[in-house]
């Protein structure tokens, strides 16, 4: 059976786009940025989005369009014979199932927020009640359950109606609708009374400021975030490498999803940082900054039950484009392995996804006495340190020496099909790059995640 293809190259875009484009992009870029100083935070951000996503991308893409197939058979295919590539599916298809684990619980708490703001239950609230939401939202399994439910729902319905008819049509209405919901609530920031001093920290890059937060610390965080914001080693990218045609090269394509996906992250702290200066809120209030803090801002700006809830229809079609990309990926995984149709692969992953993502609710009441991470840790950050401490770095790891390696697909293989077609090559002098430095710096990545585990276990401060 002929593989489905994108009805358009915005479409591709988009979609791809969507797929990196999340809960990291408005939710962790901003508030990582708050707290190693702003401005000067960004552009370290943006020179490693750059040298450290920008080629992986390609050659996930890469990957994905020569095969024509998911990361449960791209390896089987291109593979040199003999070989054991292909045993990394089960890495790729695990990152996915473990990433939709707790994502879609997080893509739930934003539509649960957008029904209490848009209902007006926020109106009134102090500080402190305000806060009490998000505890007492944790603390009740049922209605968490029920909105990750909904998200499950809606997404599978919408991969069920196909590539064309239901993943990209939705998708690109989605994403042209989330652009346009950010500028209009990034010029609504920046109008605010007293926001310039937002607008500079955020803007004006103060690299003594850096020096304060510890540089060696925020050289990591943005080499990290830069790494994990694209979503890249687990084929969740790859996928829509195999819904393309031949027409335009990959490296050009690569830089325009990267371009989209750093300006939502860009834009995104323009909507937060004017507007938390302009109410004198502390903007490197870690992870409460959604659903705690911005909830105050909103109390205190005039429309803000508006306002707020644009806010949050944002998060959430931010939330569940990725959410959508990788259901496709896992609905592909069934197919490609099975050959079974599109509704069988839906149906059954529909259970198995809710089923998979209860532990990660409980984790929060009925289970908060499991702390496998230490005090303070849940099932969700147990869920996470797999994928993105073990997962992404390890599955870029393949993909680098996959593509550049003479025992893998190889240098050739990999540069004649990112080649192929108009545009942007794939630059030949960053081949010792790609082949030697890129994998130590990926690696380098992976033993990071692990030092905090290292250093208290050996009683290192």
């Amino acid at each position: 059976m002929e593989r489905e293809k994108f009805a358009s190259r915005l479409g591709f875009i988009l979609i791809s786009a969507g797929c990196a484009i999340g809960i990291g992009n408005v939710w962790r870029f901003p508030y990582i940025t708050g707290k190693y100083g702003g401005a000067a935070f960004v552009l370290i951000y943006l020179f490693f989005l750059l040298v450290l996503g920008m080629p992986i991308m390609v050659m996930e893409f890469a990957v994905g369009r020569a095969s024509q197939k998911s990361a449960a058979l791209s390896f089987d295919i291109l593979e040199p014979k003999g070989t054991k590539w292909h045993w990394y599916k089960y890495g790729a298809m695990a990152g996915n199932y473990l990433l939709m684990m707790f994502y879609t619980t997080i893509s739930g708490w934003m539509l649960f927020y957008f029904v209490k703001m848009a209902t007006g239950q926020f109106v009134g609230l102090s500080p402190d009640e305000v806060g009490g939401v998000f505890g007492n939202m944790l603390s009740q399994p049922v209605p968490m359950a029920g909105f990750m439910i909904l998200v499950v729902v809606l997404c599978f319905a919408i991969c069920g109606m196909g590539v064309q008819g239901g993943v990209e049509k939705v998708t690109k209405s989605m994403m042209l609708l989330l652009l346009v919901l950010m500028l209009v609530l990034a010029v609504r920031s920046v109008l605010l009374p007293n926001s310039g001093a937002g607008l500079k920290f955020y803007l004006y890059p103060d690299f003594n400021k850096l020096r304060e937060n510890g540089l060696s610390e925020a050289i990591f965080a943005a080499m990290g975030q830069a790494f994990f914001t694209l979503s890249l080693g687990i084929g969740a990218i790859a996928i829509f490498g195999s819904y393309i045609d031949k027409a335009r090269s990959l490296t050009g394509e690569a830089i325009c999803i990267t371009v989209l996906d750093t300006c939502v992250a860009l834009v995104s702290g323009l909507i937060i940082f004017p507007a938390c200066f302009a109410f004198g809120i502390d903007a490197s209030s870690g992870p409460s900054l959604i659903f705690i803090t911005l909830p105050n801002v909103f109390n205190e700006m005039q429309g803000g039950r508006i306002w707020g809830s644009l806010f949050f229809v944002f998060m959430s079609f931010a939330a569940m484009s990725t959410v959508i990309a990788v259901f496709e990926n896992i609905i592909s995984f069934a197919t490609d392995l099975t050959g079974c149709t599109r509704k069988k692969a839906v149906m059954v992953n529909l259970v198995v996804i809710i089923l998979l993502s209860l532990p990660c609710i409980l984790g929060f009441n009925v289970w908060s006495g499991f702390q496998p991470l230490g005090a303070g840790t849940g099932v969700l950050d147990l869920e996470d340190f797999f994928v993105s401490n073990n997962l992404l770095p390890l599955g870029s790891l393949v993909y680098l020496l996959f593509c550049t390696r003479k025992y893998g697909w190889g240098w050739d293989n990999f540069c004649k099909e990112a080649d192929t077609g108009t545009g942007i090559k794939f630059p030949k002098f960053a081949r010792f790059y790609v082949s030697y430095i890129l994998p130590l710096i990926v690696l380098f990545i992976f033993v990071q995640g692990y030092l905090p585990f290292i250093k208290k276990l050996f009683g290192i401060a």
